[in-house]
């Protein structure tokens, strides 16, 4: 009697839900990124304190505001030159986050990597940070980005003895 092909069939593989939420989180933070790309190459050849002074009055914001005379004082720093980089810059980021979101959907040892070792340089940085000026944002996404590393580590440390474990068998 032979099996028939249902039961030969493989188990279909259960994507991880941690490594797909992360996935998720990188996708968003791509497509944030890109919008900030898009944003600052929309704003070459235009005057940037008057495109942020109508926004500013259209989001009914006080004019006489602290926020509102930071980003008034900032964008007035803004060239096409300085523009062109941050839109280029972002672009770039944008690109890693996605590839990063696509390893870790494919769950891809080099997605895991990647990810790995960017969340990783990114550590210290907003420790600093967190220790220069305490906000709950700047501990919100310090947590995420420590979990994120975390978890990857652990996903990596237990994929590298798992060959071992079979090797051994």
């Amino acid at each position: 009697m032979t099996d028939s092909p249902s039961q030969l069939a493989p188990a279909p593989k259960r994507h991880n839900k941690w490594l797909l939420l992360i996935a998720a989180y990188k996708f968003i933070q791509a497509a944030l990124i890109a919008a900030v790309g898009v944003g600052a190459l929309r704003l070459i050849h235009k005057d940037v304190d008057d495109v942020f002074s109508q926004i500013i009055s259209g989001l009914r914001f006080n004019p006489e505001s602290r926020l509102v005379n930071f980003v008034l004082d900032k964008a007035s720093l803004l060239s096409d030159p300085l523009l062109r980089r941050i839109g280029v810059t972002a672009f770039c980021y944008a690109a890693l986050s996605l590839a990063e979101g696509i390893g870790l959907y494919l769950e891809q040892a080099w997605g895991e990597f990647l990810t790995l070792a960017i969340t990783g340089s990114f550590l210290p940085w907003e420790v600093f940070e967190v220790i220069r000026r305490l906000t709950w944002v700047r501990v919100s996404l310090l947590v995420v980005n420590a979990l994120v590393f975390f978890y990857l580590f652990k996903v990596v440390a237990i994929r590298r003895k798992r060959p071992e474990a079979v090797a051994a068998e």
